[in-house]
């Protein structure tokens, strides 16, 4: 099982590298991708947000493992284009900093969503996420590029929290348990603070 999650992480990377190559074409379509790969990386909203769809995916199993992160990834995608045709979605900012607060208590308190359930929380959270980034698009890249950035991007932090995950479920069951759930504790007073200073 986890050796097919693996390498579904990197067929979904694997999928990007013709957009890298195009990347490196031009200055502008360079600068466009290098800004878009960045950009889920410049806040720890982001980051917290997208790693713990990878920890929340695996501390589920079965077929969350991939389901919950693609939907993130998917509707992220619809969000970002909505961002960048500067279509207005209501609190993007409130809806990041939940984000947070929300997959963190699931993982904190060991919540047994269904798959499908999981995916549906995390596509909506990918909206606002995905708009964020969509809206930060450079005005002198290419959307698709940029777009191609973000994607691999995210792509990469569900692969850390999916690694995180079976890290951590290699250990004890006992400790196992303790390390995740307290992980997700920490990220969901972290994203406290986030929603604090975005209201």
């Amino acid at each position: 099982m986890r050796r097919t999650v693996v390498r579904s992480f990197l067929a979904l990377g694997a999928a990007f590298v013709p957009a890298v190559a195009q990347a490196h074409v031009g200055v502008g379509a360079a600068h466009g991708f290098a800004h878009g790969l960045a950009h889920p990386f410049s806040g720890l909203d982001h980051v917290l947000a997208m790693t713990l769809v990878g920890v929340l995916a695996v501390q589920l199993g079965g077929r969350a493992i991939w389901m919950v992160p693609a939907a993130f990834v998917s509707v992220m995608m619809v969000g970002g284009a909505l961002g960048a045709a500067a279509v207005n979605i209501p609190f993007v900012e409130t809806g990041i900093a939940l984000s947070i607060i929300v997959l963190g208590a699931m993982v904190a308190f060991d919540v047994k969503a269904s798959a499908a359930a999981a995916a549906a929380i995390a596509g909506l959270f990918a909206l606002f996420h995905g708009h964020a980034h969509g809206a930060e698009t450079p005005a002198t890249a290419s959307g698709l590029i940029y777009g191609a950035g973000f994607v691999l991007a995210t792509v990469v932090l569900h692969a850390i929290g999916v690694s995180l995950g079976f890290g951590l479920h290699r250990l004890a069951e006992t400790k196992a348990r303790f390390l995740t759930r307290s992980a997700g504790g920490v990220a969901a007073l972290l994203g406290v603070l986030v929603l604090a200073g975005a209201a």
